[in-house]
């Protein structure tokens, strides 16, 4: 019997096995990095080993590290989670070989279809050529051999992009996974990727535990999962059960695992074999009733599954809860979560109210999972949830998350993979409410007036100004205070404290919940605003053609021969910066001269830092001034 686990991971996956590991009377481990020295999956286990350092590869992707941590804690089992070394068959090896139970496949299952390439020809399927790559194959899909999560993966739809592409998606590859190997395969527009969840004990038996839907998707990375995967047919359904588990079988699984398809109409295309568990599997669980880490743990232990998998009843939604702005090309966000509430749904999350989100690790906040017996009453549930949903502290995206749950699209179940890339505009078209500025001046206003009385004298209108974050809109209210309470054009205003703000609007009664961080921040709601003063400072104006850094994060490489003085072209890459487990291009604003680079690969920057500068060209600059 297990009595002691390590998680050799961090953030929401090793809160939720400490959960299960809690329900079971498991003493519980954990390992953190620098960065995560008072992160809430510290704070949660009984007890916890330091990493030293803060990136990844000098702490959570140190094998060693982590199996030195297990045994000076007294773990008797290592349970690695997703992501890091979770298919890292080195890894297992060294877990197993150090006497402790490895909570996960065979080492030689997670090899053979460790690598993507390999894991296709041992399906009987033939990946293409780098070199074998015509315009009549495209558009194709880049891809690392290892490792997921989007890491490596360019779609190129130009044949002259292939090249550079190809060294994108090596170098990108290499410093996430340590593997810099990539392959190509047709890039399927508008098909909807499927996958099917197995579970395996060590006496062979096999369950197929149903479909599941991860075709909304943003830089190759799930954003809504569901299952069952709607609107297949039973014969697609039963082909995808075969496929899994024979990949499950020829391969002599154990445990959790996941095999992955792209579906095109009535075909399914094999993409890859996960071998670990997903960060979608709640849905599963949800679905069938079932824990699928207890499920981890059992078989680990040598127990054995039913003969028969248990039946799906129902229908289950996931959305992932991100700090980032879709608006800005899903720019990752850092900063100090305020507040997270997301209520009547299961929430799986790795934060708790003042903790940081910081620039090394994964944007993903939580995961808000809804259960009801149909499909329309789980997407109904879940875009409720989130739209009552309380998150204050960097922006996410919590709006386009209840937007695309009520797209007729997403619906109707007609999404495709391309579903962002056609609707992300009108998903993130700011729609700030008109009133959350006036709610947020009474509120303090009332504040406020706690500090002395009023005279009998006739009030003068008062004057405030707020800047929304959502829109970037400027706002002055004006209101006012007398002896007898507030009053404001256009609303009837029925109750004021510092909390909550009530106003008639065209005959309803509305509430607004408000709440203040600092000296100058304020949410009404969920909406952001800013205090500005009435006479601003005076502002540092930025050079023409600066290069600022849109989020902190490091510096991973140049565009091949960048130096001071070289001739640049308008939208040509230059400069490539990662943060929260993304690679972010920053282009020329136009084309001209570099006549400034301070950006150079293994600096660390903070958002907002001079990276390069571009003397423009006087024709573009003529245009672009036109242009404003």
């Amino acid at each position: 019997m297990i009595n002691a686990i390590l998680v050799a991971n961090r953030g929401e996956i090793a809160c939720r096995i400490f959960r299960t590991c809690r329900d079971l009377g498991i003493t519980t481990v954990a390992v953190y990095s620098d960065a995560d020295a008072d992160a809430l999956h510290v704070r949660e286990a009984d007890s916890a080993v330091r990493l030293p350092g803060a990136a990844p590869a000098d702490t959570y992707l140190r094998g060693d590290l982590v199996v030195k941590a297990a045994q000076a804690a007294g773990a008797d089992a290592v349970h690695p989670g997703y992501g890091f070394l979770s298919e890292n068959a080195d890894f297992a090896r060294a877990v197993i070989d150090a006497g402790l139970t490895w909570i996960g496949p065979p080492p030689d299952a997670i090899e053979s279809m460790a690598s993507k390439t390999r894991a296709k020809e041992l399906m009987g399927i033939a990946p293409l050529g780098l070199d074998d790559v015509t315009e009549d194959d495209l558009p194709v899909l880049v891809k690392a051999a290892a490792g997921g999560g989007g890491r490596g993966m360019r779609v190129v739809r130009e044949l002259s992009a292939l090249k550079g592409e190809l060294e994108a998606a090596r170098a990108e590859a290499a410093s996430a996974f340590g593997d810099g190997e990539v392959f190509v395969e047709p890039y399927l527009e508008g098909g909807r990727h499927v996958e099917v969840q197995v579970m395996a004990d060590v006496y062979d038996t096999v369950w197929a535990l149903g479909t599941r839907d991860c075709t909304l998707q943003r830089r190759h990375q799930k954003v809504i999962e569901e299952s069952p995967a709607p609107g297949l047919a039973a014969g697609l359904v039963d082909e995808l059960h075969a496929q899994a588990l024979r990949a499950a079988r020829v391969t002599g699984y154990r445990g959790a695992g996941t095999v992955e398809f792209l579906v095109d109409g009535d075909r399914a295309h094999f993409l890859e074999m996960n071998t670990r568990l997903q960060v979608e599997h709640p849905v599963t669980e949800a679905v069938f009733g079932i824990d699928l880490v207890a499920l981890q743990i059992q078989v680990a232990e040598g127990g054995r599954l039913a003969q028969e998998a248990p039946v799906a009843r129902g229908h289950a939604v996931e959305a992932r809860l991100y700090a980032e702005d879709p608006a800005a090309r899903w720019a990752p966000q850092t900063g100090t979560l305020h507040r997270l509430s997301v209520p009547g749904v299961r929430l799986d999350t790795g934060y708790a109210d003042g903790d940081t989100i910081g620039v090394h690790y994964d944007p993903m906040l939580a995961k808000a999972v809804s259960y009801a017996p149909t499909r329309a009453g789980a997407v109904r549930a879940l875009a409720g949830a989130l739209e009552r949903a309380v998150v204050h502290g960097p922006v996410t995206n919590r709006e386009l998350l209840v937007r695309s749950l009520r797209h007729p699209e997403f619906t109707g179940a007609r999404m495709d993979t391309g579903f962002y890339d056609r609707h992300l505009g009108e998903l993130t078209d700011p729609a700030p409410d008109p009133h959350a500025p006036l709610a947020a001046a009474l509120a303090d206003a009332h504040g406020r007036s706690r500090f002395g009385g009023w005279r009998n004298l006739a009030s003068q209108p008062q004057v405030k100004l707020l800047r929304s974050e959502s829109d970037g809109a400027e706002h002055e209210v004006r209101y006012r205070h007398t002896r007898e309470g507030f009053s404001a054009e256009g609303v009837r205003v029925l109750s004021v404290s510092g909390e909550l703000v009530v106003l008639e609007v065209d005959g309803v009664r509305r509430q607004f919940e408000v709440r203040r961080y600092g000296d100058d921040r304020v949410y009404v709601g969920n909406t952001a605003l800013t205090s500005l003063p009435l006479l601003p400072e005076p502002t540092t104006r930025q050079e023409p053609g600066s290069l600022l850094a849109p989020m902190p994060g490091t510096v991973v490489r140049l565009a091949e021969g960048l130096a001071q003085g070289v001739r640049v072209t308008a939208g040509q890459p230059l400069i490539w910066l990662e943060a929260m487990k993304m690679e972010h291009r920053i282009t020329a604003p136009a084309s001209g001269t570099l006549t400034a680079l301070h950006a150079e690969p293994g600096r660390q920057v903070e958002v907002g830092a001079l990276l390069a500068v571009v003397d423009v060209d006087a024709a573009d600059a003529v245009q672009e001034e036109q242009s404003v």
